[in-house]
């Protein structure tokens, strides 16, 4: 009898200490199991989708950033700088004797991203990013040049230019600097203007095809029933778990009114999968709330590993003996492990039950790890398991 209550002390005192391994857990599950209470709620249609036929399109192109204070490429480290110059300046009509070496510092060559927008039409202005590609320690202050920014088939979409706003900042003096953020990259809002429109086709003879971002064939066929309600039977079909074919309207006019009323359609969202995310190099735990474990008993014990370093003195014993004196590194390493109770996990039907029951092992984030793993191998755990 004594013995019984021995164990059951040692249980409780486990049980209190619990309460203070997994932090991030708990936010999670918090959030997750509030979710879990409440009934699924619809969601438009538009964030569950996308029109087959509308994107967006990668533009790119090089140019030259000038009016830098003095934080430019060195040309002798990057000649291509140098060559770009000499060509942007003989277009100007201004010829450089051959061979000059001219020592630049206010001059950086950059790479220009952007997206263009579906249905971008000429005269309409995007935003771009100038990131450099030499040697320059900073594009604050810079303005970029007329730049042409091309396609995948390599024709010209955009012309680029403006002031360049860079959200980093630095400074140096006396061999020591500092900087917060990146000074190598920079954003200009509005800096392209559209040149060439990309023709979007998205119908064709009233057919009209809609993507779903997740593949899940119970949220593919709420979002047909719900299209089918709203619009009559026949209008949207199934084609797989991720595509729905819509019968819209022949005339083009028409048919973005009709798309309108599509993508405002309220569609409840199916139960994901159950899946348990783990970084491994963070240590991060996230479980959606479809998780669930079976009855089952853990075994779990805190391993540490200490390694202590202390720098000692070594000094000849003789004053006059030609030794030297050296430093010798002293290194002490100890492992420490503490005994595991077994423990009972009990079957669950939501995440707030699960990291209850796994807070009872008293783990902490990076065990979890192992537990997890372990439990998905015995067949405990109802749940993926996907390490990232």
């Amino acid at each position: 009898m004594s013995s019984l209550i021995s164990l059951s002390s040692i249980l409780n005192r486990r049980a209190i200490g619990a309460a203070q391994h997994l932090a991030t857990v708990l936010v999670c599950a918090t959030l997750a199991g509030l979710a879990a209470a409440t009934p699924a709620q619809a969601e438009r249609l538009k964030d569950l989708s996308s029109l087959q036929g509308v994107r967006g399109n990668q533009l790119i192109g090089y140019g030259l950033v000038v009016g830098l204070d003095g934080s430019g490429d060195q040309v002798r480290q990057t000649p291509f700088t140098q060559q770009s110059l000499t060509n942007m300046l003989s277009q100007l009509g201004i010829t450089l004797p051959p061979n000059s070496n001219m020592q630049l510092k206010n001059v950086a060559a950059v790479m220009v991203t952007a997206t263009l927008p579906a249905f971008a039409r000429p005269g309409q202005t995007l935003d771009i990013n100038v990131s450099s590609m030499g040697n320059a320690k900073s594009l604050r202050g810079g303005t970029l040049l007329m730049t042409p920014l091309k396609g995948a088939d390599s024709q010209v979409y955009a012309i680029a230019q403006g002031n360049i706003l860079v959200g980093g900042a630095g400074a140096s003096a006396g061999g020591s600097s500092v900087q917060i953020n990146q000074l190598n990259g920079g954003r200009i809002t509005a800096g392209a203007i559209v040149e060439r429109s990309v023709p979007t086709r998205f119908a064709s003879d009233g057919l009209m095809y809609l993507e779903m971002n997740t593949t899940d064939f119970g949220t593919t066929q709420n979002a047909v029933a719900a299209l089918n309600r709203q619009f009559g039977n026949g209008t949207a079909q199934a084609m797989d778990g991720r595509v729905i074919q819509l019968r819209g309207p022949y005339e083009p006019s028409a048919q973005a009114a009709f798309l309108s009323q599509v993508e405002n359609l309220q569609v409840t969202r199916a139960a994901a999968a159950a899946k348990v995310i783990i970084n491994a190099r963070t240590g991060s735990v996230v479980m959606n709330r479809t998780v669930m474990i079976e009855e089952a008993a853990v075994a779990h014990g805190n391993l540490s590993v200490i390694i202590n370093r202390t720098n000692e003195v070594s000094q000849p014993n003789t004053p006059f003996g030609g030794g030297q004196t050296v430093v010798v590194p002293n290194t002490q390493i100890e492992i420490r492990q503490d005994n595991g109770s077994l423990q009972r996990v009990s079957t669950s039907a939501n995440l707030a039950d699960v990291v209850k029951a796994l807070n009872a092992l008293g783990a902490t984030p990076q065990d979890l790890l192992s537990i997890l793993q372990a439990m998905q191998t015995a067949g405990a755990l109802r749940a993926e398991l996907e390490i990232i």
